[in-house]
């Protein structure tokens, strides 16, 4: 069985014409159940722990963090979400589910997602220290930053979602290597404290193919270092592809799959209402 439970429908809007797309992709690429995973930022309720927590000062990155949450967020709410997602269930197979970022305010958190029942909830580390260290157009700070403050820094993050116990899933794993940073020292301990911290919350890893088609990287995250540690303690899996649009729906699905086998996983996790069970690969 393929799965794909990572992906948005923030390019497009709650049209059913539009989110079409997503299931003939699905379709072509042979997935039999996808899942949505709406990002925090797309609902007013997660609006507030935003504020706290960016750099929204008047810096370089403050000001493009500032433009950032004005651009597209929070235009629906987790009713508005979840009555458009029980529509499409009436015609497709389908999960619901959501991706909150790491805030610091956990308990704020757990308030808003105790109201909703998800299919499954994935926690993703998005900032580091108030910076949104994925986007593009803020990626000087890369050349400020020691590299070994951002490991550091992200494993303290993935800590503090698995220590909350909120979250099914770590999304995309140790994406920190998007832009090609590359570390000339043993990350080793970093790994080991994130894979302990996720093997104690009972966490499923993101196999997740959008590093590979979307950023300079141009590889699967989790990368194999951190994926021979995951195997070695039991850390179960989905693949996914991130989508941000339609047609990208299930992009290299097959690949995700092949590469989780390559490190003995023999099939992935498929969620309903925070329950899973194992599936085998086709």
């Amino acid at each position: 069985m393929r799965i794909d439970y990572h992906m948005h429908f923030e390019k497009g809007s709650y049209d059913a014409d539009w989110a079409e797309g997503f299931f003939e992709a699905a379709r072509k690429r042979g997935l039999s159940e996808i899942g949505i995973s709406e990002h925090s930022h797309t609902f007013p309720e997660f609006r507030e722990l935003y504020y706290q927590d960016l750099i929204l000062d008047d810096s370089f990155i403050g000001t493009f963090q500032q433009k950032w949450l004005r651009t597209n967020k929070f235009k629906y709410t987790l009713d508005q979400y979840f009555a458009f997602m029980h529509k499409l269930q009436e015609r497709h197979a389908v999960k619901i589910g959501i991706e909150v970022c790491n805030f610091q305010d956990q308990d704020k958190v757990r308030d808003i997602l105790k109201r909703y029942d998800f299919d499954y909830i994935i926690g993703s580390v998005h900032f580091l220290h108030g910076w949104a260290y994925d986007s593009s157009e803020i990626k000087a700070e890369w050349d400020r930053i020691p590299l070994r403050d951002i490991y550091e820094w992200y494993t303290e993050e993935v800590e503090k979602l698995a220590a909350s116990g909120l979250y099914d899933v770590l999304g995309h794993p140790f994406n920190i290597r998007l832009f090609r940073y590359l570390p000339d020292f043993d990350v080793t301990p970093y790994l080991l404290r994130a894979v302990k911290a996720l093997q104690e919350a009972h966490m499923v890893i993101d196999v997740n193919t959008g590093t590979y088609y979307r950023y300079p990287i141009h590889e699967i995250s989790p990368y194999p270092e951190f994926m021979k540690l995951a195997a070695q303690y039991g850390l179960p899996v989905i693949t996914t592809s991130d989508a941000h649009q339609p047609e990208d729906c299930g992009r290299y699905n097959q690949l995700a799959v092949e590469y989780a086998k390559s490190f003995g996983y023999t099939g992935s996790i498929r969620f309903s209402k925070r329950q899973r069970s194992l599936v085998p690969f086709d």
